[in-house]
């Protein structure tokens, strides 16, 4: 099972278990495959063309995404794990260390992910 899936399958275990921390690390890795997969819209396809010969209807101004083999996955998941831990070591005042023990807890739930049950 691809590890996206594995991710896509934990969202809703965690919303169900009230893991805010695992909800909110999953979607916004989730969010991150996303943006990866975005393909950049260039400005010379923005300009000059004429209101009567815009395109209309239902998904029309719908890009190709790009698509993202599972390694690439494995790679913006490992660097989603290696943000927040650099982070979290960036912040060792004492008043930081609600924080920087939320950034290792989702940096963990990453991890599990990549290393649990389906792990490649």
């Amino acid at each position: 099972m691809s590890l996206r899936l594995r991710m896509r399958q934990a969202l809703p275990e965690a919303m169900r278990a009230r893991d805010k921390v695992s909800v909110s690390t999953l979607r916004a890795t989730l969010a991150a495959l996303d943006n990866a997969e975005a393909v950049p819209v260039g400005e010379a396809g923005l300009r000059g063309v004429a209101l009567e010969h815009s395109p209309v209807g239902a998904g029309t101004t719908e890009a190709v995404r790009s698509e993202l083999s599972e390694r690439d996955v494995v790679d913006i998941v490992h660097a989603e794990i290696t943000e927040r831990l650099d982070a979290a070591a960036q912040l060792t005042a004492p008043a930081h260390a609600g924080r920087a023990a939320r950034l290792r807890a989702e940096a963990a739930v990453l991890q599990r992910l990549l290393d649990g049950p389906g792990a490649a």
